[in-house]
């Protein structure tokens, strides 16, 4: 960060043979950032990987979020001002993501771009490596991946659809619906569900 005029800094893995899993997080508030961008299902992340381009919101207080109402509304509540979100990208593989946050309003500048597009190039190469081991190791879950994964959420996700018979997508998209509505995370409503105290029915 010392390279960089940000606060924090986060990394996670999207779109490869890995589930999305955060790598780390430079702080809490950077984890926080993450976490709830992944509870909604919106938010600049989810536009990165989506166009393939990094996402500049140096103003959060003043942007319209018109493509994420939800999260506009919910970071308003976490002290956050800016954020930078670089997709990780080698080729035609989408590898990640890295999100960058400022806790007062700002715009990184042409240096700072160059310096940061480097230093995201050198992660989604050291993270596509991470990837390529984990399925050389018959699957197994590398070790880096395991405190920081969702595997109860994956789990969760996989219960859920056998009790509904929906697919995986609409069973996350329920997880999520289940938490905002009771002002959980999608985490510890994972829990519930794998521990059987929370059982979704079909309509």
């Amino acid at each position: 960060m010392k390279a960089l005029p940000i606060s924090g800094a986060g990394v996670s893995v999207f779109g490869t043979a890995l589930p999305e899993t955060s790598i780390c997080s430079s702080n809490s508030r950077a984890a926080e950032l993450e976490e709830l961008q992944f509870d909604l299902g919106e938010g600049p992340r989810w536009e990165a990987v989506r166009t393939r381009r990094p996402v500049f919101v140096p103003s959060l207080r003043s942007h319209p979020h018109t493509l994420w109402p939800v999260y506009g509304k919910a970071i308003m509540l976490l002290d956050v001002q800016a954020l930078f979100v670089f997709p990780l990208i080698i080729g035609a593989i989408d590898v990640g993501v890295v999100e960058l946050h400022s806790t007062e309003p700002s715009m990184l500048s042409a240096k700072d771009i160059t310096t940061a597009t480097a230093l995201v190039d050198q992660a989604a190469w050291s993270l596509l490596n991470v990837v390529l081991t984990w399925n050389e190791q018959d699957q197994k879950t590398p070790q880096a991946l395991s405190p920081v994964g969702r595997r109860e959420i994956h789990q969760a996700t996989g219960m859920v659809l056998v009790q509904l018979g929906s697919t995986a997508t609409e069973a996350l998209l329920r997880l999520r619906a289940h938490a905002f509505l009771h002002g959980m995370s999608v985490r510890n409503v994972a829990q519930e569900v794998v521990a059987r105290t929370l059982v979704f029915a079909q309509d």
